[in-house]
């Protein structure tokens, strides 16, 4: 019952794509936009979707949702939740994300100091935020950039992962529920 009334909200959710094709901005893409795994939420464009947001959301600024569109058409991936997976990066968990992805780099830059010996940035108002946060990462150098490649990724793997592997126990648990309401043993 449950199961069902998400569903439904989700379905509510689910943006119209005769709607979104119809738009000015859209409409000279539309053939590309036509391909189901886009818009239905299956085992493979769930998968990949929740790879590109994850790939995504490390990407320095405001072009994370546009980076994820932009892979989503490219491999064929649920685009709107694609786009929302990229919202794991926020204000509140964007600096300490960038210490492991410093730290991860670092494995690579043995010689860089550990990132709590770099004083975080103190934040004085939401016009200086981004400002500031540039100005700590430039400070953090080569290891932070390689780190938010190898960070990126290595999400991007784990979640794609995740995904494919809660997916199959789903159907594997829904394959014996039927299975023991019929009243057969499963092996």
């Amino acid at each position: 019952m449950l199961r069902q009334a998400l569903r439904q909200q989700i379905e509510r959710l689910k943006p119209s794509v005769e709607k979104i094709t119809r738009h000015p901005w859209v409409i000279r893409y539309v053939p590309a936009l036509s391909d189901p795994d886009l818009w239905q939420l299956n085992r493979r464009s769930t998968a990949r979707a929740v790879a590109v947001g994850l790939l995504c959301g490390l990407i320095p600024g405001p072009v994370q949702v546009a980076g994820a569109i932009a892979l989503s058409l490219l491999w064929r991936a649920n685009f709107p939740l694609a786009a929302i997976t990229t919202l794991y990066t926020n204000p509140f968990t964007i600096v300490p994300l960038y210490v492991v992805a410093y730290e991860y780099g670092r494995l690579f830059f043995p010689h860089a100091p550990h990132a709590v010996s770099v004083v975080p940035p103190s934040f004085t108002g939401l016009a200086n935020y981004l400002p500031t946060l540039v100005a700590w990462m430039t400070q953090l150098g080569k290891p932070l950039a390689l780190g938010i490649v190898l960070l990126a990724f290595t999400l991007a793997t784990l979640g794609f992962v995740a995904v494919r592997v809660a997916w199959r126990c789903h159907v594997v648990s829904a394959w014996r529920r039927r299975a023991r309401r019929r009243g057969r043993a499963v092996p």
